[in-house]
């Protein structure tokens, strides 16, 4: 019950997103065919059995839950046509939420958050098509996704030093608490495993912040 507690708190299912968006199901189907839609983050097979004065019942069912930021994402796809339109208003906001967080200060010399910016994007898009990060992002959504992706450059970057100075503890701590705020709880039976147990909880552990 404590993973569907946390599924049915922090996820919509896919009827709940549905209704919200007032999205058809065969039109929301469609674009998931095409690309334009994420596929789940977590889909949930029960069983369900009950016992009363009537007698046993049994019936099965399969529940699809999605990041609650898609219904923003499932807004702007109904000015777009195809995947391609789709990628490039992904692509854009990556983009743009990267240049913000090097105008705030975050900085990284890795390529990929640089000059091979746009090949990483892509192979972003890919997760981000497959519901990964609806999974282990607040949102969902680019913006939480480049986020992400930022911090842990960074405090992989930055733990991998064996002695750091007063700023790039700094600069270590502000990524953590980027990370934080970007990433997602995780369902109970994932934390242990989890970017954020492994680069939040343990690195502010070790680093005492």
């Amino acid at each position: 019950m404590e993973l569907i507690n946390y599924l049915n708190e922090h996820f919509y299912t896919k009827q709940q997103l549905l209704e919200l968006s007032k999205i058809p199901e065969s039109v929301f189907e469609q674009w998931q065919s095409n690309g334009l839609m994420p596929k789940c983050s977590y889909k949930l097979a029960l069983n369900v059995e009950s016992d009363s004065f009537f007698g046993i019942h049994a019936e099965a069912h399969t529940v699809e839950y999605y990041a609650k930021g898609y219904t923003a994402w499932l807004g702007n796809l109904q000015s777009i046509s195809d995947e391609h339109s789709a990628y490039e208003l992904f692509s854009r906001r990556y983009q743009n939420a990267i240049a913000e967080l090097k105008a705030q200060g975050f900085a990284s010399q890795n390529s990929k958050l640089n000059d091979g910016l746009s090949q990483h994007i892509e192979s972003e898009w890919q997760h981000f098509q497959n519901g990964i990060y609806g999974l282990c992002t607040q949102s969902g959504l680019p913006e939480d996704i480049a986020a992400k992706e930022f911090a842990i450059v960074i405090i992989n970057e930055l733990t991998e030093q064996e002695n750091l100075t007063h700023a790039q503890l700094t600069q270590l701590e502000q990524a953590v608490n980027l990370l934080d705020c970007a990433s997602a709880l995780f369902a109970p039976h994932e934390r242990n495993n989890s970017s954020r147990h492994r680069l939040v909880d343990e690195v502010r552990r070790k680093y005492q912040f």
